[in-house]
């Protein structure tokens, strides 16, 4: 960051109206990336018997959108630190709104995975944009749980998923009922785009791009009042501008940067690598959760009951999403308290052993203690999931990321935890066809475990209070532990 007095004055300010509206915009945006999470895992099902599509047809419908987020957090991070967050806060949502409504109508399986993978560039680029802005807007005392609070919003769009997926069902109970499944997501996406229009940049943005009178207009929006240069900056725009064009020819914008160079690499794995390992578990278990529940839970498996067992699947679902708002709760309490890399490596430990007793559950014969076992597992999984991980990896970019590199480096831990999620929602049900239920998930499992300890070991990566590989000067207020 070029000043550091700009973020003196953001963290002096109190919690005002501009600042509650772009947080609950950036929440809304993830808030829909949760809902279309779960409302293809209930579509799923009704997809393949209108298609008759096979395990690799599934795998590669329940992943394409991830592998699009993949490219949308790579693009559009990066992007988003040449550009601005405001623009692109916009295209992001633009993008889900034309394809999900496009995926509704989608002719045939193929061109629903192509419009699918288009939409997941949308929602993939949302990550990196909201992270960053939701963080260069928070004052340093509330930036935690604004973060994972705004996140949290997860889990509050996979429990509208999967009501909005049991009222379909039992209104429309028919095959095709997955379009208005699809295409339900589109009219909260369009207003969420309206209202994305009257945000300000993000001053923090401005400022490391030298852009000091505009970063005081974005910061009275905030402040209520006209905010003067001089408070920002110790140099007047006109003076700063005029050093930098006449060193460089031009007006400065985002420096080209590698995110694996000595300054940054350290860094640039801790926010990745549990990203990825985690997703994998997170979209692998997640997605298929009603799948899940039916293999375990449910007897029936003639053709003509689909449809009821799908229904009793995503009731059952609907109650263990509970679980996971319960978890953001409990992420947004304890993080001051404990800091990120505890919460992460001890989430990432019951989540391995969760998914090793709900697997094993295959293996019992169906009764009253078997369900409960069940129950108990899977709301384990989730508890512990996003009080941990699913919130702590996050925030983590924002932590250890200063302003000129936040968006890219948000966006590489965003796009390696879609490409783990990928992974997992690709082979799921492969897996599932191939080696049934319990090994699926204790392979799973094997990978939450690994991702503890990969969290413990590159914890001696980054110094203290997130600071990263060197003493940097903006938004590293989530303590990393």
């Amino acid at each position: 960051m070029r000043d550091r007095k700009a973020l003196r004055f953001l963290d002096g300010l109190r919690f005002g109206p501009m600042h509650r509206r772009v947080w609950w915009l950036s929440a809304m945006g993830i808030m829909l990336d949760g809902f279309d999470f779960f409302i293809i895992g209930v579509a799923v099902p009704l997809i393949a018997v209108h298609w008759g599509i096979t395990p690799f047809e599934t795998g590669l419908l329940t992943s394409a959108a991830v592998l699009g987020a993949i490219v949308g957090a790579a693009v559009m991070g990066p992007l988003s630190d040449r550009i601005g967050r405001k623009l692109a806060f916009r295209i992001d949502l633009g993008m889900f709104v034309v394809f999900a409504l496009a995926s509704a109508f989608a002719p045939d399986i193929w061109w629903l995975i192509a419009f699918r993978f288009l939409l997941g560039v949308g929602i993939g680029a949302d990550y990196p944009i909201a992270a960053s802005y939701v963080a260069e807007i928070s004052p340093n005392r509330l930036r935690p749980r604004l973060l994972i609070g705004a996140f949290s919003f997860q889990a509050i769009g996979q429990l509208l998923g999967a009501l909005v997926g049991l009222a379909v069902l039992m209104l429309d109970p028919h095959p095709e009922a997955w379009r208005w499944m699809l295409a339900v997501g589109v009219v909260p996406a369009l207003i969420i785009v309206i209202m994305r229009r009257g945000v300000p940049e993000s001053p923090i943005w401005l400022a490391s791009q030298a852009k000091y009178l505009e970063a005081a207009a974005a910061l009275s929006t905030f402040a209520g009042r006209v905010v003067q240069v001089s408070e920002i900056h110790d140099t007047s725009p006109s003076e700063g501008h005029a050093v930098l064009v006449a060193a460089t020819g031009k007006v400065p914008t985002a420096r080209r940067i590698s995110l694996f160079s000595e300054r940054y690499r350290r860094a640039t794995v801790l926010a990745g690598a549990p990203w990825f390992l985690m997703d994998i578990a997170t979209y692998g278990v997640g997605v298929f959760t009603p799948t899940i529940l039916a293999a375990l839970a449910l007897s029936s498996s003639a053709n003509t009951q689909y449809i009821a067992d799908d229904i009793v699947a995503t009731e059952g679902a609907a109650v263990l999403d509970i679980f996971l708002i319960l978890g953001f709760a409990a992420a947004i309490i304890l993080v001051r308290k404990l800091g990120l890399v505890l919460m992460q490596s001890v989430g990432f430990f019951v989540m391995a052993g969760a998914l090793v007793v709900l697997g094993a559950t295959e293996l019992m014969e169906q009764s009253p203690i078997q369900l409960a076992i069940i129950f108990l597992a899977f709301a384990a999984f989730n508890l512990f999931m996003n009080a941990g991980p699913n919130s702590t990896t996050f925030a983590m970019p924002t932590a250890v990321f200063p302003a000129e590199v936040r968006g890219a480096g948000a966006g590489f831990a965003a796009a390696a935890g879609k490409a783990g999620a990928a992974v997992g929602t690709f082979f799921f049900p492969q897996l599932q066809a191939e080696m049934g239920l319990f090994a699926t998930l204790s392979i799973i499992a094997a990978g939450c475990a690994v991702a503890g300890v990969v969290t413990i070991v590159l914890r001696r990566l980054v110094t203290p209070a997130g600071t990263g590989p060197d003493a940097r000067d903006d938004v590293a207020a989530v303590p990393v532990g």
